[in-house]
């Protein structure tokens, strides 16, 4: 194909620059059952990244499996979760704390929408917009809580991220 007839390159926006920056940063993740990156930027410019994994020092779900806790939903659903992990926003959160990062005003990028306690501390640390991949199948908690404090919630795909044994 000649030059004539190809399309011109068109630059990423911000938003899916950073959301190829969080993709690459998933591949660091230690427990495949969602094997999420977070991406935590301000000004156009990455402050923090985190991925999912067990605390420092502790064993991880790639080397000895997963400890799955089960929880029963208010509709009587029961889901499992893995609790050998902090996930992907909680790291990024906590490197910004060692760091002495501030993240207020910031826009928090994401594999799927946050869990009801990230979306706590999110609230918390002044973020105010975040960017998820796709939706999480035990949202609405985090929804509700976003909309109530005033952080945006922006979604790239419109469906649920699926991953083994949910």
């Amino acid at each position: 194909m000649n030059s004539e007839h190809q399309k011109p390159y068109t630059r990423p926006s911000w938003d899916e620059y950073f959301m190829e920056v969080c993709r690459s940063i998933a591949k660091r993740a230690t427990c495949d059952r969602g094997r999420s990156g977070c991406v935590i930027a301000r000004d156009h410019q990455i402050l923090v990244t985190g991925y999912v994994g067990s605390p420092q020092g502790l064993p991880h779900c790639d080397e000895v499996g997963h400890q799955f806790k089960k929880m029963q939903h208010e509709d009587g659903t029961i889901t499992q979760h893995c609790v050998r992990t902090v996930h992907a926003e909680q790291n990024a959160i906590c490197q910004a704390a060692r760091r002495g990062i501030s993240i207020d005003g910031a826009t928090l990028y994401c594999k799927m929408t946050p869990c009801r306690t990230c979306a706590m501390l999110i609230i918390n640390c002044g973020i105010t917009r975040v960017v998820a991949e796709k939706k999480y199948h035990d949202s609405a908690d985090t929804v509700a809580m976003f909309a109530q404090a005033g952080v945006t919630l922006e979604h790239v795909v419109d469906e649920v991220q699926h991953y083994s044994n949910q």
